[in-house]
């Protein structure tokens, strides 16, 4: 499991994440919220160890991440990013990729490494596409690609930074169908997201940022209860009930700084 204790992170000598203590459970979908430069894509990289921690610590199993080589770190943790290059090369190769941590120089697959990067193919609905060059595939289609890349590095612990960023609405539901899956499996899933109606629908428990703090970490229905959101981000939310299960969306506030009246209770 990682932790992260009081943990403070940036750039350039610039702090953007400041003293977030927090873990991510196994079984668990946690889904990251607040506005741009909230810090959250920044708490994923600390928590990678690609940006160095400027206080706190990122422990892995009770290991401090400074103490782990990186191969270590990406057999424990994958990362599908919010910005990738859209390189020439076929799906399948890119997939098998994701086996690198666990294979030695010259870098040699053998028959396991292409069972599981099929298998991530398949968990993804991206098999089809493993013959065809990633360069040639739609904004949806690459990303089934590199999502299968990361379940190829098969760790316990998955982040993945804004992954239904350009993917129409039944996309969004099957990454975050997926996500669920992968927690179900006891993987410990990690996401930002914008979007507060899919994260409180989907999530097992909402961490809500703003200006480079944790304001509150908490199952949905807390959170939702809590106001947090209509304070950080100075919308209404608000749910409903229907033949589908409880509903969520939001509204411009009707009086500033002050929660709307729910249509949930009516």
């Amino acid at each position: 499991m990682i932790r992260l204790n009081r943990l403070c992170a940036g750039y350039f000598g610039k702090t953007v994440l400041r003293e977030a203590t927090m873990e991510f459970l196994p079984g668990k979908v946690t889904v990251l919220l607040g506005p741009n430069g909230s810090g959250k894509s920044t708490l994923l990289k600390a928590a990678l160890g690609l940006v160095p921690p400027m206080a706190g610590e990122v422990l892995y199993d009770g290991v401090d991440i400074r103490r782990l080589k990186r191969r270590q770190i990406a057999q424990k943790a994958a990362f599908l990013t919010q910005s990738r290059n859209t390189p020439s090369i076929q799906a399948l190769r890119m997939v098998l990729h994701g086996r690198f941590p666990y294979l030695t120089y010259p870098r040699r697959y053998g028959g396991q490494d292409y069972a599981i990067a099929r298998s991530a193919m398949d968990v993804t609905g991206s098999r089809q596409h493993e013959d065809t060059n990633v360069a040639q595939l739609s904004g949806g289609q690459r990303q089934g690609v590199y999502l299968a890349m990361a379940l190829a590095q098969d760790t316990p612990t998955l982040f993945m930074d804004e992954p239904t960023t350009y993917l129409d609405i039944s996309r969004q539901f099957e990454m975050m169908q997926t996500a669920r899956s992968l927690a179900r499996e006891g993987k410990a899933v990690v996401l930002v997201l914008h979007d507060i109606c899919l994260a409180l629908r989907e999530a097992d428990r909402i961490a809500v940022f703003q200006e480079g703090r944790l304001l509150c970490l908490d199952e949905p229905d807390a959170v939702y209860q809590s106001g947090v959101l209509e304070q950080v981000f100075g919308v209404g939310v608000y749910r409903v009930n229907t033949p589908h299960g409880t509903q969520y969306y939001c509204a411009p506030q009707q009086i500033p700084g002050q929660r709307p009246e729910k249509c949930s209770d009516t």
